[in-house]
């Protein structure tokens, strides 16, 4: 329980530092003016293509999981 916890804090501390690296490193380009420079219909285009993009891949790994343990992936031996 304790190595799940410290695991925990280690990948929200790594998420955290990457959150910061991506807000100062978009703030510093062109004066700061990037993220302002977007329309609602771009970030609500970038909103949803993230959102999109994870469904899909969660999907896949559902499938990928659920074929695995269906035994659809087995090697059929001809008997």
């Amino acid at each position: 329980m304790k190595s799940v916890l410290l695991l925990g804090l280690v990948l929200g501390l790594l998420l955290v530092g990457a959150v910061w690296v991506s807000v100062y490193m978009w703030t510093s380009m062109d004066g700061g003016d990037v993220a302002f420079s977007i329309s609602w219909h771009g970030w609500l285009a970038m909103g949803l293509g993230v959102v999109l993009t994870a469904v899909l891949g969660v999907g896949l790994m559902a499938l990928v999981f659920h074929s695995s343990r269906s035994g659809h992936d087995d090697l059929d031996d001809g008997v």
